[in-house]
């Protein structure tokens, strides 16, 4: 029997493009904008029916229920009718036999615009009352009566880019005709039930008639939480129309021009401390370019907010999000959620009071970290803080002061190559901030033979999601996990499933399972106790146990004994994150289950002539809580960590008039095996956690923030070798932008 844990290793996992094409398939191809914004006057599509091997061709004037794909916000339409928001918006979409087709028949469609202002600046569109939404703000204490009181108030600007998901499988769907009107849609996407609520409102049917069925995806970073549906839709809208099946895989440059990305912000910041350096009050007003439509903008700019202090107790805060919609492809979820941009304002504060203040950077960050007892300024208690604990274990494991004066040394001793050496601290909230989608179900199944199938909402795209989920059921029902399968996610056995995403795919779906575990093993022992005569009854290592002695009664026998006994075999299982709650009038509330903290250092070199650097090292110690499987966490801590280099490095969106110039893999730069840094990773010992299943923590998205310490290390080798320049607190901070500090160059 094949090992069912690994198919990676055997190269049998099976992705979109990898299922075999069903007879009769059409392949779809997507006609977009060409511009920012603009009028539809005329849209001519003769010549593109009448193409080699097309069948269709589809427009907005063929959507039998609303062209409608908004999901916080309705706003975004399926197929552009009489407007178009930005370039690369799907207007129509050819069916043919053969994707070569379809893709020819895509230049053959004539389209007249009447082109319209376009805005592309987020402080641009705030200043013309461009807005997704209202904005936001969330405060704290009394902070205008508070500045006056403050040693020293410093304010300034932070600019954080945008981020390229970058995912190895780009969009891609696949949809069936099934009997009855029914359609299966086979969708790389993270969020089932949003394909199936969205399908269903684009064809004007019941939900039930649309089942969608995700067995992996191969990456997607949150690029796949929202984006994934409207790719979906339209190869059911395809369905509706020929009845018969519809593939969609966008090309690497289709998806990265079609497809939303990370936020980039503008920020105002203004921070005051006393004399010690204790923080007193920090305010930030965030313009976060939101695109041309909402997507999930509103909430990731709600997790900026919540994550606006980091890892710091600051008793007067005010911070207010705006955002702003502009002509360039809405962009959405990513990694982090909007919580590394908050938590990069505040270090840049910080880094800029140190300069101001002369206070280290470290002793800022220590003198200000959150412990037990505080308040967060969202009105959250803090409970179970281990950010001290990260902070001065890492400090001591890297001799972090010893360091630095190693640094120091070296840097007096070597006129043109510098290094660098930082600290960062991480403070990450762990539940998605609607309280409502903090729900899951699992089915268990426990067949007569002993195996096991479950079902479960979590969706595996590389996370280890499936493989933890495995160990909770193995561990519950005390059996080896080679006898557990994981299916695929089906939106027909698991119902109304919240995405995987906020870093809680793990806590939601592994609760879930291991309740309905529970309701079997209350179940089998119940028929064995009956058997035995008693009560004191276990299940150890896939044997029946009494009065603490092993009997000859195996997982197989007692599972054979159930069924025989009638016994239901199978449960069905729900959980919801207990305590959660927010007051959105209010601004106040227990948004978070709980919080991953930990600390890490990083230190690099700067070759002060050339502008490049290399990122030599980063030792973080991380509150994993009690690791469900160490390699699986380790993998999430050393890959988040690259993904957050990269943002605040060489991954740099280069957007100009709405056009992206960084459309292909040869101008948009992502970190490779040669950019990568030594990785010491070390979690924190007897850090149990009470709030997630069997004593866990999420690892997903917090390590992704100490790579904004990367940023910081680069800053310090950059300001050893030039300190009479003003410093700009801009991200990514590419090798030419590094340069162009080091020199004056034009």
């Amino acid at each position: 029997m094949k090992d069912l844990i690994s198919p990676h290793t055997r190269g049998e996992s099976i992705y979109i493009d990898d299922i075999p094409e069903p007879v009769n398939l059409l392949h779809a191809a997507v006609f977009a904008s060409s511009i920012p914004h603009g009028k539809i006057i005329s849209l001519d599509i003769t010549k593109a029916e009448n193409s080699e091997g097309v069948c269709k061709v589809l427009t907005a004037k063929d959507i039998p229920g609303e062209n409608q794909i908004g999901r916080l916000i309705q706003d975004e339409e399926l197929l552009a009718e009489k407007e178009v928001d930005f370039i690369g918006q799907p207007i129509a979409v050819v069916l043919a036999e053969t994707k070569e087709q379809a893709k020819q028949a895509i230049k053959q469609i004539k389209i007249e615009y009447e082109e319209l202002p376009a805005v592309f600046d987020s402080r641009e569109a705030a200043r013309k009352g461009l807005l997704i939404s209202s904005s936001r703000t969330l405060t704290i204490g009394d902070i205008e009566s508070t500045w006056g009181k403050c040693a020293t108030v410093i304010e300034g600007i932070a600019e954080s880019g945008g981020q390229e998901h970058v995912y190895l499988e780009t969009q891609a769907s696949l949809a069936i005709p099934d009997e009855n009107g029914r359609i299966i849609i086979y969708s790389s996407t993270q969020a089932p039930t949003t394909v199936q609520g969205t399908t269903s409102k684009i064809l004007g049917c019941d939900m039930n008639l649309i089942e969608v069925d995700v067995k992996r995806l191969g990456g997607a970073f949150g690029g796949k939480e929202d984006q994934a549906t409207q790719w979906a839709a339209i190869c059911a809208l395809g369905v509706y129309h020929t009845d018969r099946p519809v593939k969609l895989i966008l090309s690497r440059r289709e998806d990265i021009l079609m497809t939303g990305k990370r936020h980039p912000y503008s920020t105002d910041y203004k921070i005051g401390l006393d004399e010690e350096g204790k923080i007193l009050a920090f305010s930030a007003e965030f313009y976060q370019n939101s695109g041309a439509a909402a997507d999930l903008s509103t909430a990731v700019l709600g997790r900026t907010l919540f994550h606006a202090t980091n890892a710091y107790y600051i008793p007067n805060v005010r911070v207010t999000g705006y955002p702003c919609k502009t002509n360039i492809v809405p962009f959405t979820a990513f990694r982090g959620f909007g919580g590394p941009q908050g938590m990069f304002v505040i270090e840049c504060a910080i880094a800029h009071a140190s300069e101001v203040t002369g206070i280290p950077v470290s002793v800022l960050q220590e003198n200000n970290l959150l412990q037990d007892g505080n308040q967060f300024h969202y009105g959250q208690q803090v409970e179970n803080c281990n950010a001290k604990r990260s902070f001065s274990q890492v400090v001591k494991e890297t001799n972090f002061e010893q360091r630095k004066e190693e640094i120091e040394d070296f840097n007096t001793n070597n006129r043109f190559t510098k290094k660098g050496i930082s600290i960062m601290p991480i403070c990450f909230g762990i539940s998605f901030t609607s309280s409502f989608l903090n729900q899951a179900g699992a089915l268990v199944n426990v067949y007569k033979d002993g195996s096991v199938s479950i079902s479960t909402g979590a969706i595996e795209m590389g996370q280890g999601v499936n493989i933890k989920i495995r160990q909770i059921a193995a561990k519950t029902l005390s059996i080896k996990p080679e006898r557990i399968r994981i299916e695929s996610t089906s939106t027909s056995r698991v119902i109304n499933t919240s995405p995987t995403a906020a870093s809680t795919g793990t806590d939601l779906n592994g609760k879930a399972v291991e309740i309905a575990c529970n309701k079997i093993i209350d179940r089998l022992k119940n028929a064995v106790a009956e058997k035995l005569g008693t009560n004191a009854i276990s299940i150890e290592d896939e044997y029946v146990y009494q009065d603490g002695k092993r009997t000859e009664i195996s997982w197989k026998k007692l599972v054979n004994l159930a069924y025989l006994q009638r016994v239901n075999l199978s449960a069905q299982a729900f959980y919801a994150t207990p305590r959660i709650h927010f007051d959105t009038k209010k601004e106040k509330g227990r948004p978070f289950a709980y919080h991953a903290y930990g600390t890490a250092v990083t230190e690099v070199t700067v070759d002060c002539l050339r502008g490049t650097y290399t990122i030599d090292k980063v030792q973080m110690v991380h509150d994993a809580g009690k690791s469900l499987n160490y390699l699986v966490d380790l993998g999430q801590a050393e890959g988040g960590l690259i993904q957050g280099i990269g943002w605040m490095t060489v991954e740099e969106l280069v957007f100009k008039k709405g056009i992206n110039y960084t459309d292909s893999l040869s101008t948009y730069k992502i970190p490779n095996l040669y950019f990568t840094p030594k990785i010491e990773v070390t979690f924190l010992e007897d850090a149990e956690n009470p709030e997630a299943v069997l004593k866990s923590k999420a690892i997903g998205e917090p390590p992704f923030m100490y790579g904004i310490g990367t940023y910081f290390a680069l800053k310090n080798a950059a300001r050893a070798f030039r300190e009479d320049k003003e410093w700009e607190y801009s991200s990514p901070l590419t090798p030419e932008k590094l340069l162009l500090y080091l020199h004056d160059l034009e």
